[in-house]
């Protein structure tokens, strides 16, 4: 799993908010030579907003060929803007948001259930053309144990809750997850 210093962390987060801030004055991000170098492999990125400790925002790739950073920044665009759930974020919302990046690992594919380590893993679940994620941290938010970890994965995807049981394609990956605030 890639490994972050604290200024690695603060730089993807500067990058996350930068990209939020210039969108709404209606402006491009000029990410510059550091946020596009440094980081030898390719990762896939989440971005969560929360407002008032609740979520405002989430959108992120999976997997990606772009600069870690370049990744940051359109995930937090999308995140603020597009996230279907939630209307757009508005420039009165910029002061009382926070943001919190995930840094996931390649997936590896589940050969057993008993391999998820509830805290530890995230989970993608496809079968019949849909696919759902979950981020590590939300099973440990929930308390949920494995098997809910799995049911509400495949909910999230679209399927049956026990579809997880019956010939859908598994998946699990770690990630780093810093938020502003904490590095």
């Amino acid at each position: 799993m890639l490994q972050l210093s604290n200024s690695q962390k603060k730089l993807l987060l500067d990058i996350a908010r930068q990209s939020v801030t210039a969108r709404l004055a209606g402006e491009s991000l000029d990410l510059g030579e550091a946020a596009l170098g440094g980081f030898e492999e390719k990762f896939g990125v989440f971005v969560s907003i929360h407002k008032h400790g609740e979520l405002r925002g989430c959108i992120g790739r999976v997997e990606s060929d772009d600069a870690l950073g370049v990744v940051t920044a359109e995930c937090a665009a999308s995140a603020a803007f597009a996230d279907p759930r939630f209307v757009p974020l508005t420039i009165d919302e910029l002061d009382v948001v926070t943001f919190e990046v995930s840094v996931l690992s390649p997936l590896e594919r589940v050969e057993a259930p008993e391999a998820i380590e509830v805290g530890q893993h995230g989970l993608v679940i496809e079968k019949d053309g849909r696919r759902g994620l979950l981020l590590p941290q939300v099973a440990s938010q929930y308390g949920w144990d494995r098997t809910e970890f799995l049911r509400q994965t495949s909910i999230k995807a679209g399927l049956d809750p026990d579809a997880w049981r019956s010939g859908a394609e598994l998946y699990m990956f770690r990630s780093a997850v810093f938020e502003e605030g904490a590095t």
